[in-house]
């Protein structure tokens, strides 16, 4: 298997709105994939679809090898995902949380008990375990649904905004888990809007807009192939430059705000 995740032509309307607009994915196996996009490209739209909270309008997809239209079960059993409402039980603790899970993955019970304890020793959520999941903060949140994803030791993980609310020292512990994840061979589908994050993280990179991929591959190659007028491609420019001038995103002038700060 080359690619953890390939689309042909994946489409998904509501209504008269398009929005994602016939893209054509490729996640090489192994590799730690940032999608990018602006706000309203199709970002999570495109999880939802490859994660099957969507069906999709058109198009094909492959996962791990698998059709998910046609063995939704097992793609499922080897996929982790963090979705943007997190998809928590209020009224659950955080252990019964990943009992729970564990019990539906059939995780035999002294090994569910080892990786819950060490999950949430991981996410410093240790002292909270019994805690409800509605007392929780946002970041707490977060890290619970991260803890969930990994539970079963999925091959492919779906994450969408994993760092959004997190501090410094959990996320510092959760990138050096996913970089380990994948150095033991999984597949990270990433999307965030920190794009530094994503430069530091990521090997291989695509990008939406208006619904549309309009660049993927891997990084380098990326630094390599955009340009802009007065700079060499790839020499030294960032990835919030190539993101930028990939989306056509042009500076405007800011309006004074003189009434502000006086």
């Amino acid at each position: 298997m080359t690619h953890a995740l390939q689309t042909q032509g994946l489409r998904r309307v509501f209504g008269d709105v398009v929005a994602v607009d016939g893209i054509d994915l490729a996640v090489p196996a192994g590799s730690f994939y940032g999608f990018l996009g602006p706000n309203g490209a199709g970002k999570s739209t495109t999880i939802k679809c490859l994660t099957g909270l969507l069906k999709p309008s058109d198009g094909s997809m492959t996962i791990l090898g698998i059709n998910p239209a046609e063995h939704p079960v097992e793609v499922k059993r080897r996929v982790g995902v963090v979705p943007e409402d997190l998809a928590l039980f209020d009224r659950l603790t955080a252990l019964e949380t990943l009992t729970f899970v564990g019990t539906a993955y059939h995780i035999d019970r002294a090994e569910l008990q080892r990786r819950s304890a060490e999950l949430l020793d991981l996410m410093t959520l240790q002292d909270a375990a019994d805690s409800l999941v509605a007392d929780y903060s946002h970041g707490m949140r977060k890290k619970l649904a991260l803890a969930t994803a990994l539970l079963p030791g999925p091959e492919l993980l779906f994450l969408d905004e994993p760092f959004e609310g997190i501090d410094a020292v959990a996320s510092r512990q959760i990138r050096n888990l996913l970089k380990s994840f994948v150095e033991r061979g999984g597949t990270i589908f990433l999307t965030s809007h920190i794009l530094e994050l994503v430069e530091r993280l990521c090997d291989h990179i695509g990008v939406i807009a208006n619904g549309r991929m309009v660049a993927q591959g891997p990084l380098e190659e990326l630094r390599h192939g955009v340009a802009v007028e007065g700079d060499a491609a790839g020499a030294g420019r960032t990835l919030e430059q190539i993101f930028l001038d990939l989306v056509g995103a042009e500076e405007s002038e800011l309006p004074s705000l003189d009434w502000l700060a006086r």
